[in-house]
C-alpha cells in the first residue's frame, strides 16, 4: 500500500538517502530541510504519513510534532519520529508530544517498512472515515458523548507467559486508572459480558507458544480485529516486531520496558483508536440523518423514494403484488392554530408511535413531509392494503392523543387513507403515488376518517 511521505531532517543526504529508500517501495516522497517548512508543507500538502527528525537547529522536532497536532488540519497525520538518541525518556517526550511511533538512527529498514506499512492501513480507515463525514472532527468540535470516549478507562489485555513481565505491566497499568487482565480473567469477563477489550499487549519474544500467529488470528478475527495490538519484544529481536507489524499489530515497545513509555504508547493507540471509533459514529449518524425524520423516526421522503423505486421494480420482475398506503391526519392544522406547534409535534409523533404498531415489520413506513405519511407494503395486494389501512384508521381513532402534558389536555385526532396498488412493469413511482393521492383526496372529500382506493 503506497502512501505520499514527507521526510523533514536538516541534513541534505539523510534527506536525499531516505527519499530513495522510500521511493524503491514505491512511496511518493516530499522532504522538508527545517521545522518552519515541514509546518508549512504539511498544511499546503497534507501528506499521509511524516517522518520527522528530532534533532535539528531552530525550531526541533518535539516542537513541530506538537504544532502539527494542535492545528486541526494536520491532527490527524501520523508523525514516525527518528533520532540518534536511544533512551526510553526521549521516547517518551516524542510520543507525549503527539507522535506515533518513534525510530532510533541508524534506521532499520525492515522496522521502518513494517511501520509505514501499519500507518497506511491505519490511513487507510480513517481517510476514507474522514471524507465521508462532516468537518466535525477535523473542526475539533467533539460534542460530549465522544469526549467522554476519549476519557473512558482502558482496559488492557496482557498475553505473555512470563509472569514476571505480566506483573511489570500490571502495576503501571492500574495505578494510572488502567484495568488489566490476563487470558483467564478475560475469559470470565467475556463469559459474563461485563467490559469490552480495548488493546492486547503481546509478548514476542522467549513465549511458549507462536506469538506471530496469534497476532495474525487477533488482526483477522471478527471479534478483535478492532482491537490495538501492542507487541512487547527484546532489543535483539527486531526482526520478529517488523514481522508483527507487517501482520497487523499496532506498536512495538521494547523489554526492558519503561513504565513511561508503556503508559505513554498504550494513551497513543487509545486516542487513535476512538479516533477511528468516533469517526465511525459520526458516519452512522450522518448516514442515518440522510433517511431519517428527526422528529417521528420514521424514514424520510428521500428514502421513501429509494425503497418504493426498488420495491416496484421486484414486483415488476417477480410478478408479487405490493401496495402503498397513504395517510393525511385530519384537520391538522386546527391543532397548530389551537394548540401550538409544540402540541402539533406531540400528535406527529404519537400518530407515528401508532402507526408503527399496527404495520408489519416488512413494511416500511415514512413521513414525506408535515402531515403525510405514507407505508410501503411489499408482497401486499389492494385488498390486504386496504384492510391495514382501515386497522390504522381505528387505532388512531380509539384513543384521544395528548397535547399538553401538564395541564393534561387531550383531543381526538383522525386520519384518512388512500390505497394503491403496483399496476405492472410500465407503472411507475409517480404514478402509483398519484393514484394514492387521489384515493386520500377522495377521502377527505367524502367526509374524511375513511380509507379509500383508486384502481390503475
Amino acid at each position: 500500500m503506497s502512501a505520499r511521505i514527507l521526510v523533514v531532517d536538516d541534513i541534505l543526504a539523510n534527506r536525499r538517502l531516505m527519499k530513495a529508500k522510500l521511493e524503491a517501495k514505491y512511496y511518493s516522497v516530499l522532504l522538508a530541510e527545517n521545522g518552519h517548512q515541514a509546518l508549512e508543507m504539511a498544511q499546503s500538502e497534507m501528506p499521509d504519513i511524516i517522518l520527522l527528525d528530532v534533532m535539528m537547529p531552530g525550531m526541533d522536532g518535539y516542537e513541530v510534532c506538537r504544532r502539527l497536532k494542535e492545528n486541526n488540519d494536520t491532527a490527524h497525520i501520523p508523525i514516525v519520529m527518528l533520532t540518534a538518541l536511544s533512551e526510553a525518556s526521549d521516547r517518551v517526550r516524542g510520543l507525549n508530544a503527539g507522535a506515533d511511533d518513534f525510530l532510533t538512527k541508524p534506521v532499520d529498514d525492515f522496522a521502518l517498512m513494517a511501520r509505514l506499512s501499519a500507518l497506511s492501513r491505519y490511513n487507510a480507515v480513517t481517510s476514507e472515515l474522514r471524507q465521508r463525514e462532516a468537518s466535525g472532527v477535523r473542526s475539533g468540535a467533539f460534542n460530549d458523548d465522544e469526549i467522554d470516549s476519549l476519557r473512558r478507562e482502558v482496559n488492557v489485555l496482557v498475553v505473555d507467559t512470563n509472569p514476571h513481565n505480566i506483573k511489570r505491566m500490571r502495576g503501571p497499568l492500574e495505578a494510572a486508572g488502567h484495568s488489566v487482565f490476563t487470558l483467564e480473567e478475560a475469559e470470565e469477563l467475556r463469559a459474563r459480558g461485563d467490559k469490552r477489550l480495548d488493546i492486547v499487549v503481546l509478548g514476542l519474544s522467549h513465549q511458549s507458544y507462536d506469538p506471530l500467529r496469534l497476532c495474525a488470528h487477533l488482526r483477522t478475527s471478527e471479534a478483535t480485529r478492532a482491537l490495538s495490538i501492542i507487541v512487547s519484544v527484546d532489543q535483539n529481536d527486531r526482526e520478529i516486531a517488523a514481522r508483527a507489524l507487517e501482520l497487523g499489530a499496532s506498536d512495538v515497545i521494547q523489554q526492558p520496558m519503561f513504565e513511561e513509555e508503556l503508559l505513554a504508547r498504550i494513551n497513543t493507540q487509545t486516542k487513535r483508536a476512538r479516533y477511528v471509533e468516533i469517526l465511525r459514529n459520526r458516519v452512522d449518524r450522518g448516514l442515518e440523518l440522510s433517511v431519517i425524520d428527526q422528529l417521528t423516526g420514521l424514514y424520510n421522503r428521500r428514502y421513501m423514494n429509494n425503497q418504493l423505486a426498488q420495491w416496484m421494480k421486484r414486483s415488476a420482475v417477480g410478478g408479487t403484488p405490493m401496495s402503498v398506503v397513504a395517510c393525511d391526519i385530519d384537520h391538522f392544522k386546527r391543532v397548530n392554530d389551537e394548540y401550538g406547534h409544540d402540541a402539533g409535534d406531540l400528535v406527529l409523533q404519537e400518530f407515528a408511535e401508532r402507526l408503527l404498531a399496527n404495520v408489519r415489520p416488512k413494511d416500511i413506513v415514512c413521513r414525506p413531509g408535515g402531515e403525510e405519511f405514507l407505508v410501503i407494503m411489499p408482497e401486499t395486494t389492494g385488498d390486504l392494503a386496504c384492510s391495514a389501512g382501515e386497522r390504522i384508521r381505528r387505532a388512531i381513532a380509539a384513543d384521544p392523543f395528548v397535547v399538553d402534558p401538564r395541564q393534561g389536555a387531550m383531543i381526538d385526532v383522525t386520519v384518512s387513507a388512500g390505497v394503491a396498488t403496483f399496476a405492472g412493469e410500465n407503472d411507475t413511482a409517480a404514478d402509483m403515488l398519484k393514484r394514492a393521492d387521489d384515493a386520500l383526496y377522495r377521502a377527505k372529500s367524502s367526509g374524511r376518517n375513511q380509507v379509500m382506493s383508486i384502481a390503475a
